[in-house]
Protein backbone atom coordinates (compact mmCIF):
# COMPACT_ATOMS: atom_id res chain seq x y z
CA UNK A 1 0.00 0.00 0.00
CA UNK A 2 1.11 3.52 -0.73
CA UNK A 3 -0.18 6.39 1.41
CA UNK A 4 0.22 10.05 0.54
CA UNK A 5 -0.81 12.88 2.83
CA UNK A 6 -2.20 16.21 1.61
CA UNK A 7 -3.42 19.28 3.43
CA UNK A 8 -6.48 21.09 2.15
CA UNK A 9 -7.90 24.31 3.50
CA UNK A 10 -11.63 24.80 3.12
CA UNK A 11 -14.00 25.99 5.81
CA UNK A 12 -11.70 24.07 8.16
CA UNK A 13 -8.26 22.51 7.59
CA UNK A 14 -8.59 18.96 6.25
CA UNK A 15 -5.93 16.28 6.09
CA UNK A 16 -6.42 13.94 3.14
CA UNK A 17 -4.91 10.46 3.09
CA UNK A 18 -4.81 8.93 -0.39
CA UNK A 19 -4.35 5.18 -0.19
CA UNK A 20 -3.28 2.95 -3.07
CA UNK A 21 -3.25 -0.83 -2.77
CA UNK A 22 -4.78 -3.34 -0.37
CA UNK A 23 -5.31 -2.25 3.24
CA UNK A 24 -4.62 -5.32 5.32
CA UNK A 25 -2.55 -6.84 8.10
CA UNK A 26 0.70 -6.10 6.30
CA UNK A 27 0.25 -2.32 6.34
CA UNK A 28 -2.67 -1.09 8.47
CA UNK A 29 -0.26 0.17 11.12
CA UNK A 30 1.04 2.71 8.62
CA UNK A 31 -2.43 4.29 8.51
CA UNK A 32 -2.53 4.34 12.32
CA UNK A 33 0.98 5.84 12.54
CA UNK A 34 0.20 8.53 9.95
CA UNK A 35 -3.05 9.38 11.73
CA UNK A 36 -1.24 9.61 15.06
CA UNK A 37 1.31 11.97 13.51
CA UNK A 38 -1.43 14.08 11.92
CA UNK A 39 -3.32 14.30 15.23
CA UNK A 40 -0.15 15.30 17.07
CA UNK A 41 0.29 18.06 14.47
CA UNK A 42 -3.21 19.37 15.20
CA UNK A 43 -5.35 17.64 12.56
CA UNK A 44 -9.01 17.44 13.52
CA UNK A 45 -10.57 16.51 10.17
CA UNK A 46 -9.43 13.56 8.09
CA UNK A 47 -10.64 12.43 4.67
CA UNK A 48 -9.56 8.93 3.70
CA UNK A 49 -9.55 8.50 -0.07
CA UNK A 50 -10.10 4.78 -0.60
CA UNK A 51 -10.51 5.01 -4.37
CA UNK A 52 -7.26 3.13 -4.89
CA UNK A 53 -7.97 0.41 -2.32
CA UNK A 54 -9.37 -2.70 -4.01
CA UNK A 55 -9.44 -4.80 -0.81
CA UNK A 56 -9.63 -4.10 2.93
CA UNK A 57 -9.36 -6.78 5.60
CA UNK A 58 -10.49 -6.61 9.23
CA UNK A 59 -7.09 -5.05 9.96
CA UNK A 60 -8.17 -2.17 7.74
CA UNK A 61 -11.30 -1.78 9.86
CA UNK A 62 -9.05 -1.55 12.92
CA UNK A 63 -7.05 1.19 11.16
CA UNK A 64 -10.22 3.19 10.40
CA UNK A 65 -11.47 2.79 13.96
CA UNK A 66 -8.09 3.81 15.36
CA UNK A 67 -8.07 6.92 13.14
CA UNK A 68 -11.36 8.07 14.67
CA UNK A 69 -10.12 7.49 18.21
CA UNK A 70 -6.80 9.26 17.59
CA UNK A 71 -8.50 12.35 16.17
CA UNK A 72 -10.78 12.41 19.23
CA UNK A 73 -7.68 12.36 21.43
CA UNK A 74 -8.39 8.83 22.65
CA UNK A 75 -5.98 5.92 22.73
CA UNK A 76 -6.85 3.20 20.21
CA UNK A 77 -6.78 -0.44 21.30
CA UNK A 78 -3.51 -2.30 20.96
CA UNK A 79 -3.45 -3.89 17.50
CA UNK A 80 -1.55 -6.84 18.99
CA UNK A 81 -4.55 -7.68 21.18
CA UNK A 82 -6.24 -9.65 18.39
CA UNK A 83 -9.95 -10.31 18.87
CA UNK A 84 -10.24 -7.85 21.75
CA UNK A 85 -9.25 -5.10 19.31
CA UNK A 86 -12.05 -6.10 16.94
CA UNK A 87 -14.43 -6.30 19.90
CA UNK A 88 -13.47 -2.70 20.78
CA UNK A 89 -14.44 -1.66 17.25
CA UNK A 90 -17.83 -3.29 17.72
CA UNK A 91 -18.34 -1.62 21.10
CA UNK A 92 -17.59 1.79 19.62
CA UNK A 93 -19.97 1.13 16.74
CA UNK A 94 -22.75 0.08 19.07
CA UNK A 95 -22.37 3.31 21.03
CA UNK A 96 -21.93 5.59 18.01
CA UNK A 97 -24.53 4.51 15.47
CA UNK A 98 -27.45 5.87 17.52
CA UNK A 99 -26.32 9.43 16.77
CA UNK A 100 -25.31 8.78 13.17
CA UNK A 101 -21.84 8.96 11.67
CA UNK A 102 -19.01 10.50 13.63
CA UNK A 103 -17.75 13.80 12.20
CA UNK A 104 -13.93 13.77 12.32
CA UNK A 105 -13.09 11.08 9.76
CA UNK A 106 -14.91 10.66 6.45
CA UNK A 107 -14.41 8.20 3.61
CA UNK A 108 -14.14 8.89 -0.11
CA UNK A 109 -14.73 6.49 -3.00
CA UNK A 110 -14.60 3.07 -1.36
CA UNK A 111 -14.30 0.43 -4.07
CA UNK A 112 -16.95 -2.35 -4.26
CA UNK A 113 -15.18 -4.92 -2.05
CA UNK A 114 -14.25 -2.24 0.49
CA UNK A 115 -17.82 -0.90 0.50
CA UNK A 116 -19.03 -4.46 1.08
CA UNK A 117 -16.64 -4.88 4.03
CA UNK A 118 -17.89 -1.61 5.51
CA UNK A 119 -21.53 -2.73 5.11
CA UNK A 120 -20.94 -6.20 6.53
CA UNK A 121 -19.14 -4.81 9.57
CA UNK A 122 -21.70 -2.05 10.17
CA UNK A 123 -19.02 0.60 9.75
CA UNK A 124 -20.92 2.18 6.87
CA UNK A 125 -23.22 3.68 9.53
CA UNK A 126 -20.22 4.95 11.51
CA UNK A 127 -18.69 6.96 8.63
CA UNK A 128 -19.97 9.51 6.17
CA UNK A 129 -19.13 8.02 2.80
CA UNK A 130 -18.74 10.27 -0.24
CA UNK A 131 -18.22 9.64 -3.94
CA UNK A 132 -17.39 13.26 -4.82
CA UNK A 133 -14.25 14.84 -3.37
CA UNK A 134 -15.56 18.42 -3.47
CA UNK A 135 -18.72 17.39 -1.64
CA UNK A 136 -16.67 15.45 0.90
CA UNK A 137 -14.46 18.47 1.59
CA UNK A 138 -17.48 20.77 1.84
CA UNK A 139 -19.09 18.40 4.36
CA UNK A 140 -16.53 19.19 7.08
Amino acid sequence: MNLTVEQHTARVPITIFRLQGDLDGSNYREVIAQTKEAAQNGAQHLLLDLGGVPYMSSAGLVALHSAVLLLRGDQPPDPEAGWSTLKAVGTTLNRSTDGGPQKGVKLLNPQPLVARTLRMSGMDAFFEIHTDEAAAIASF
